[in-house]
């Protein structure tokens, strides 16, 4: 059912954006058995390939191959995302109704309008869902465990990685459902920035850059605002349990 209850709730301003930034650590959590809702904010119809409605579409069938439970989105006019009460309103109602343990939203620094806005509305929407004063059309107040931010285009230091390593070929699949924004110079499109082979490229390279910082083939990045407690200062707790063995 369209915003049931889910453990993990991701957000993006368009409806690639997710997986571009994230889909490894979706495809990651729903193989996990975790229940993951994905929130598209617009339908992207500023773009210059693709109608909206191929679109919403194209977002569906990625959401199929990443496993997520249930995928919307919000129809905010692409361009458009201004942090109006009505804006904030849908976030806030969305984020109460479905109670994610851990919202995931696009990193405030980026090379795109949009993303930076969705960025910011999204924050400020997440923080007045925990206020039980503030009044949306589900008044029981949720605060998320945690907010967490992924890279859709520019990077900057993460607070850690998650080795997608074993799910980016779901990530890959996921991508390639939107077709009308990477391969549309071949299906009488106009060529962009998406549709040259080396976005993709840049795509994996920055995935697999991290991935070999941190030992692994695929990571994506992922930044908090507030310190990460470790329980020790061990790396490896299952080598070390196994020395002690």
């Amino acid at each position: 059912m369209t915003d049931s209850p889910v453990d993990l709730l991701v957000f993006g301003p368009h409806p690639d954006d997710i997986e571009i930034g994230f889909g490894g650590a979706v495809a990651l959590h729903t193989a996990l058995g975790f229940r993951v809702g994905l929130c598209d904010l617009t339908r992207g119809e500023l773009g210059s390939n693709g109608t909206p409605e191929e679109r919403e579409a194209e977002a569906e069938q990625a959401r199929g191959v990443l496993g997520a439970t249930w995928r919307l989105n919000l129809r905010w006019p692409d361009g458009g995302i201004i942090g109006s009460d009505a804006q904030i309103l849908d976030v806030v109602g969305l984020i109460r109704r479905t109670r994610p343990r851990t919202v995931a939203l696009p990193y405030w620094n980026d090379r795109h309008p949009d993303h930076r806005a969705a960025s910011d509305v999204l924050t400020r929407a997440a923080f007045k869902s925990g206020l039980r004063r503030f009044a949306s059309d589900v008044e029981e107040a949720w605060r998320p465990d945690w907010i967490c931010y992924y890279f859709i285009n520019d990077s900057a230091p993460e607070s850690f990685g998650i080795d997608v390593s074993p799910h980016y070929e779901t990530k890959r699949r996921a991508l390639a459902c939107h077709r009308s924004q990477f391969t549309a110079a071949a299906t009488e499109g106009v060529p962009t920035r998406l549709t040259a082979p080396q976005f993709q490229q840049l795509i994996e390279s920055r995935d697999a850059h991290l991935g070999a910082l941190l030992g692994v083939a695929f990571a994506e990045a992922v930044v908090v605002r507030e310190p990460v407690l470790r329980p020790h200062l061990m790396k490896n707790w299952n080598a070390l349990q196994a020395d002690r063995r």
